[in-house]
């Protein structure tokens, strides 16, 4: 109920017309906002740059959380949990207090700057703030703990003997993390990119306070449209239609575990019994040969060495 009310809320919104007022829309069953979304390359252009923005952070992401989740994994069991704290300690301040701290870092006089002033990197300070670089670290760091968690959670339960075996066998290091980590860790990977992924498609904050001018995402295009031309109709499209965009991963996310649920794990039966005997059994049948004994053995035995001896 509480989030079936507020999207039937929305989607209503979405369908109604503009209008002088408070509030700025007239309940009806137009469609015109949700083909304007459409028809609009300006739109269209925030939708595929909020996919590019989400899909560069989310393997960003993956490519520097991956190694520290493996090292993780791969620690003494004593320094784990310092690990993973100190991997959600930025949670523990303000999401705009990091953002903010991130603009002291990368303004021209920031200390980034400055430390490559020092060192004789560079001969002028760089422009780092307001852009999509900027945009993009913000987006990596906010969202790596996301990525780190569940792959930890993954790479924690893999089998360490099938890495030995695969090394006895003679694979290296790199045939052995592609042939056995990495398949292992998929579900870890799937489930990171997806977490990191759905909010950086909506992000709005992140874009607005580091990225330029140019970040025209789709949460800022709502943003503006909500507060800026309060036009409330389009605003509710623009909201349905990404939420309707993020269904489709999850969807998929879904599916691809429905799909390995359903599928039965791998029973061990018991080796088949030796057939020789049997084999032997029955040709002794067909000669007309009973089986041997060793009392039988004994008996021939002894009946040899006594008409041995009786004879002269």
């Amino acid at each position: 109920m509480f989030l079936v009310l507020p999207m039937a809320i929305v989607l209503a919104i979405g369908f109604a017309r503009p209008a002088e007022g408070v509030p700025p829309f007239a309940l009806s069953l137009d469609p015109a906002s949700f083909l304007g979304l459409v028809a609009d390359d300006y739109y269209v252009a925030a939708f595929l740059l909020s996919l590019k923005v989400a899909l560069v952070s989310s393997l960003a992401c993956l490519v520097i959380g991956y190694p520290m989740a493996l090292a993780i994994a791969r620690a003494p069991e004593r320094w784990r949990s310092l690990l993973l704290m100190l991997v959600i300690l930025p949670f523990w301040t303000g999401f705009l207090l990091r953002i903010v701290a991130w603009i002291g870092l990368l303004k021209d006089e920031g200390w980034i700057n400055a430390v490559l002033l020092r060192l004789g990197i560079i001969g002028a300070p760089l422009h780092l703030l307001y852009t999509d670089f900027a945009m993009y670290v913000g987006i990596a760091y906010c969202y790596l703990p996301f990525m780190v968690l569940p792959l930890y959670a993954r790479l924690s339960k893999r089998d360490a003997a099938l890495e030995e075996a695969a090394a006895d066998l003679g694979a290296p290091p790199w045939r052995v993390f592609l042939t056995v980590v990495l398949p292992l860790s998929l579900p870890g990977v799937w489930a990171g990119f997806l977490l990191v992924f759905i909010p950086a498609m909506g992000e709005y904050v992140i874009p607005e306070l580091l990225g330029g001018p140019g970040a025209e995402t789709v949460g800022r295009v709502l943003w503006g449209e909500f507060f800026l031309n309060h036009d409330w109709p389009t605003a509710s499209a623009l909201a349905i239609s990404l939420l309707l965009v993020l269904l489709v991963p999850a969807a998929v996310w879904q599916w691809r575990q429905g799909r390995a649920a359903a599928i039965p794990p791998p029973t061990r039966h018991p080796p088949p019994p030796t057939l020789g005997p049997l084999f032997a059994a029955q040709a002794r049948k067909g000669r007309g040969l009973s089986s041997p004994s060793p009392l039988a053995g004994e008996g021939r035995g002894e009946g040899s060495r006594a008409s041995c001896v009786g004879s002269p």
